[in-house]
């Protein structure tokens, strides 16, 4: 098929995004316009391709809009001058299946008489270095671009459609790489290229590339756009001499300059998210991407250079050719993503809470650029599906993402559909092909349901129904007799910090334990999703699977009193968020997940498929301090060891960084991963205490729930009926809770700390309480060498520091729960140990004073 034998689609009312900002848009007309490029497949350092035409328009013209797309990234212009704001379009799709087209209203930008457009088309995803496998030319050999221009007047139509007619050249833009960066050589660029007059007799004519118009569709996604700029922190003059600017933040996109200089001078920006424990910068994390932009002086005065054909993972920017000395406003980060509308909020008394908060935003938006990413910086930036399914609901809580995940949902689907699986990478460009695999896979069930309950549309589930529901089948097929999914490759607890560092599917949590687990909570979220759109024999045939998964679950891996033959904390938590157990077996089962979080010294012990629900596990089963614990940690592996590490983001791993500032060398050390920030929805749900009762927030619960270390929390969220606002503080002895609510809604509000256990239900608006804490509450009991050890050993902070100062002085660990514990004070003990320090008694003395 050729391009100019269909027409894509019309978007939905709901979704369409119309760049011009003018509202929905009537459906396009058929396009006529062809994909244009050279003769000549692209090697990796080609320059990029130029396009341009003159036309003419004549009097009386109405309205002028663009459409345009390419195979590869673009930059349209009209008559010298950018069309849009929206960068790296059109960003990255399933191409095969759906490719988009931006539309712009260039009325004002067209004027009677000569006339000019063109475009800049650079390699992007569909013709670059793209995986981890090093493949270029996953959807093109050479960049390609389509552009249609409707000009409307009061008595016909005309289109100027990319085809024939224009010219094809190259100019400024040369090697540009998503991976390893631009060169741009002002000399070289034509002046004057995409305005009327200039001389393109020396440019070729194009060639035509086909390509099925059928995949082209009116964008309904967000564009990319610059979203902010950061100004430069400070110059360093590294120890072996390199100048480094450090811009005080993790980011993505990419450096604008402004620079005098002499014609040919380069200037070489080298990105890098951290310095070496020897202060220069660090590139082991990017891999083999190059991660470089280089900028060739015209010498024609002050000049500006900010690349448009690429973007960077970074904090730190080497620069070499700078002429003279380097002032830091020369220079601006630009922070690149998604053009998506911030809903939720979260601040607490806590700052390394607060700024554990702000790295899971900063990770985040970093890793929505196009596509939901597993990190910006190295040469991966896939779409993998486990990440995003472990962070959805942070995700739909912190931004409105129905625009760039609806899209990305629909690639799922056509890949799924193409496939036959569930990719393991949404757009697929791996060339291992995926299996059915839990928490990756099942992201076709999890993430809709999701995002219905976040927004309460059910045209989210109806649009991807077929996808959820050929999943579950695939998988209800490969179930053993038993109801148990035991069989093919698993991911398991993915990055479990005990696992090997060789192996991260490696972990302590038996993988298919996992997979069992994660297949109760898809049939459930099927069964209830065949319910709502009264799909009555889907509905009770999934409840029916539903329920034979969750006795397979419960005869093979649960004890009758509720122990788990997987001992793990990955296991219990599984075991308890997905309602796994019986009533009478959960107490025993949270008691377990506690004593495993205490004994692992509330690190973190959790990989992918538990870091998003242990905490909520503890605090569902009653052990609160101890989820609070777990989250306020400082050691390493724990999510608030990055933070005293200066981390700006989610890390990949706990310790990616090592104490002494040195990288963790394990080949998976990206500084920015959203992934394990999912606990900031315990956060949002428990600290702030905020929940969704209802799907789109029409019911909701509000329940605060004050531990140690926290005084006040506020947490704030903006649903489809209005702002809700939650802040709670406990102060000189008083409770304070206020609660704002849309009209419409209705709230259970159970009060915090309240001696009654008050709860009451409210309707749309403000409302205040107060009412005196808990005697005692928020203070710490003091202990000495003269307190018993069973009970330091029962305050689990105490503990945990007195464990610490045992560890670094005796050859053997200290129980405190023996039965002789209970009468021996901590000075009786170091009298029984053989030449016990002084230094030992000093550093006991000062871990119980600093707790």
């Amino acid at each position: 098929m050729t391009a100019a034998e269909g027409a894509p689609p019309p978007a939905e009312p709901d979704q369409d995004r119309d760049q011009d900002q003018e509202g929905p848009h009537p459906v396009p007309t058929p396009w006529t316009a062809h994909f244009i490029s050279t003769a000549t497949p692209a090697a990796a350092e080609d320059p990029a391709l130029y396009f341009r035409r003159d036309f003419t328009v004549a009097p009386g013209l109405r309205r002028a809009v663009l459409h345009v797309s390419a195979l590869g990234v673009i930059e349209p212009y009209l008559n010298g001058r950018r069309v849009g704001d929206d960068v790296l379009a059109p960003g990255w799709t399933s191409y095969r299946h759906r490719l988009n087209v931006s539309r712009h209203d260039v009325t004002a930008e067209v004027r009677e008489g000569p006339n000019t457009v063109g475009a800049v088309v650079g390699q992007g995803w569909a013709v670059g270095r793209l995986g981890f496998e090093h493949q270029c030319h996953h959807y093109s050999d050479r960049p390609a671009l389509f552009a249609q221009l409707e000009l409307e007047y009061a008595t016909h139509s005309e289109v100027i459609g990319s085809d024939a007619t224009f010219r094809v050249g190259t100019g400024g833009v040369r090697a540009n790489s998503i991976y390893d960066g631009e060169t741009y050589d002002a000399g070289l660029e034509p002046e004057g290229w995409c305005a009327p007059g200039f001389d393109d007799s020396t440019w070729q004519a194009p060639t035509h590339l086909d390509w099925p118009s059928h995949t082209l569709q009116v964008a309904i996604t967000p564009p990319i756009r610059r979203v902010e700029e950061l100004a430069a922190l400070t110059v360093l003059s590294t120890p072996s001499g390199r100048t480094v600017v450090d811009f005080g933040q993790v980011l993505t996109g990419w450096v604008r300059l402004q620079v005098q200089g002499d014609a040919g001078r380069t200037i070489t920006l080298r990105h890098a998210e951290v310095l070496t424990s020897q202060g220069e910068p660090e590139y082991e994390t990017l891999r083999t991407a190059q991660a470089t932009d280089r900028f060739v002086l015209r010498g024609a005065g002050v000049e500006h250079f900010e690349p448009r054909f690429t973007f960077h993972g970074f904090r730190y920017v080497e620069v070499e050719g700078w002429p003279g000395e380097l002032n830091p406003d020369a220079m601006r980060a630009v922070v690149v993503h998604s053009d998506m509308t911030r809903t939720g909020w979260f601040e607490s008394s806590h700052a390394l809470l607060n700024r554990l908060h702000e790295n899971v935003v900063w990770s985040m938006r970093g890793n929505f650029v196009g596509v939901p990413t597993d990190c910006p910086q190295r040469d991966e930036r896939l779409g993998w599906t486990g990440d995003l399914n472990a962070f959805a609901p942070t995700a739909a809580f912190l931004y409105d993402v129905r625009g760039v995940l609806g899209s990305w949902l629909a690639d799922l689907a056509a890949e799924q559909a193409d496939k036959g699986v569930v990719p393991w990478v949404v757009p697929d460009v791996l060339s291992t092909p995926s299996a059915p695999t839990a928490l990756w896979s099942d992201v076709a069930v999890s993430l809709p349901w999701t995002l219905y309950w976040e927004h309460g549309d059910l045209e989210i589930l109806r649009r991807s129904y077929l996808s959820m529901s050929a999943f579950v089948h695939q998988v209800e097929a490969l179930l053993d007799e038993r109801g148990l999914w035991n069989t093919g490759y698993q991911f398991g607890d993915w990055l479990d910090p005990d696992a090997p560092p060789e192996d991260a599917a490696g972990g302590k949590t038996d993988r298919y334990l996992v997979a069992s687990a994660y297949f109760c909570r898809t049939t459930q979220i099927m069964a209830q999703t065949a319910a709502l759109l009264e799909q009555t024999a889907d509905a009770e045939h999934f409840a029916d699977l539903a329920r034979r998964v969750r006795s397979a679950f419960r005869h093979e891996f649960v004890s009758a009193s509720g122990r788990l033959v997987s001992e793990s904390a990955t296991a219990y938590s599984l075991a308890l968020c997905f309602d796994l157990l019986e009533e009478d077996q959960r107490r025993t089962a949270g008691d377990r997940l506690a004593e495993l979080v205490r004994k692992a010294g509330y690190t973190v012990s959790t990989g992918f498929a538990g870091t998003p629900l242990v905490a909520h596990a503890l605090s569902e089963t009653g052990h609160l301090d101890a989820a609070y614990f777990l989250l306020t940690e400082t050691d390493r592996p724990s999510f608030l060891y990055p933070v005293t590490m200066g981390a700006t983001t989610i890390w990949e791993r706990w310790d990616a960084v090592l104490p002494d500032g040195t990288l963790n060398s394990t080949g998976m050390t990206s500084l920015n991963h959203y992934a394990l920030g999912a606990v900031a929805s315990w956060l949002h749900r428990v600290v702030g205490g905020l929940q969704a009762e209802e799907a789109g927030y029409r019911r909701m619960r509000i329940a605060p729930q004050p531990g140690p270390g926290v005084t006040s929390a506020h947490v704030s969220h903006q649903t489809g009926y209005g702002t809700v606002d939650v802040a709670w503080v406990v102060q000189a002895g008083t409770v304070s809770l206020d609660v704002t609510i849309p009209e419409g809604t209705r709230a259970r509000v159970v009060l915090p700390l309240h001696p009654d256990l008050t709860e009451t239900e409210v309707g749309g608006g403000t409302h205040h309480w107060s009412y005196p804490a808990p005697a005692g509450w928020g203070e710490r009991t003091m202990f000495t060498l003269d307190t018993p050890l069973k009970t330091i050993a029962d305050d689990p902070l105490t503990w945990k520091a007195v464990s610490r100062v045992f560890k670094k002085h005796l050859p053997f660990p200290v129980d405190g729960s023996a039965p002789e514990a209970a009468a021996m004070p901590l000075r009786t003990l170091l009298g029984l140990i053989p030449h016990a320090s002084a230094q030992l008694r000093d550093d006991l003395e000062a871990a119980l004073q600093t707790v």
